[in-house]
């Protein structure tokens, strides 16, 4: 259980921070950079969350959670340390993945094919589920990235490569079952 008596402990005004093995990095370290990311992934749910009908702000407030889960993931570097670790250690888990796909695939029942590109937009959600979508992908380019220097748990690449999917499908969803999706029309400004 995490207890937070004070805010601020001034043990990162020299520009380091510490991760969750006790080890202290840089605040620009890719790490970093990468779980912030996916911390702002979440902030950008929060949003998404206020326009959200209940079943979809159940299912997106599960996704906040998951994203703790994750945050918490890649802040602990050296998972074959793990075991030494004095508490259980938080990864990621393939059933989170599963969770998504399945409830991809649910969505995706509702909807008919598509036959364009669709522009980000049409109602406050789906807007807001495509911004949850690009910053998504960007925790995932750096999470790859970092993947590529040090130990990343793969759950985590995964996770965040079906949660961006999720994000695409529910904002579809969000779109009077895309009905209202805003197609991409190429070159109509030329």
């Amino acid at each position: 259980m995490v207890v937070l008596n004070k805010i601020y402990t001034k043990t990162g005004d020299k520009g380091d921070t510490a991760l969750g093995n006790g080890s202290r990095v840089a605040k620009h370290s890719l790490r970093v950079t990468a779980y912030g990311t996916v911390d702002e992934t979440n902030a950008t749910v929060g949003l998404a969350r206020l326009h959200a009908t209940d079943e979809i702000a159940a299912k997106l407030s599960a996704i906040q959670n998951d994203l703790f889960d994750l945050g918490a993931d890649l802040c602990r570097p050296d998972m074959e340390k793990d075991s030494e670790a004095p508490y259980p250690v938080l990864r990621m888990s393939d059933t989170q993945v599963t969770r998504l796909e399945t409830e991809i695939d649910e969505m995706n029942d509702a909807l008919e094919p598509l036959r364009s590109f669709i522009l980000p937009g049409g109602s406050a959600l789906a807007a807001h589920l495509h911004l949850c979508r690009t910053v998504t992908r960007r925790a995932e380019r750096l999470t790859v990235e970092l993947s590529n220097m040090e130990s990343v748990n793969p759950a985590a690449v995964k996770y965040l490569n079906r949660l961006s999917d999720w994000f695409f499908v529910a904002s579809r969803i969000a779109n009077d079952d895309g009905r209202a999706d805003i197609l991409w029309q190429p070159g109509a400004n030329r």
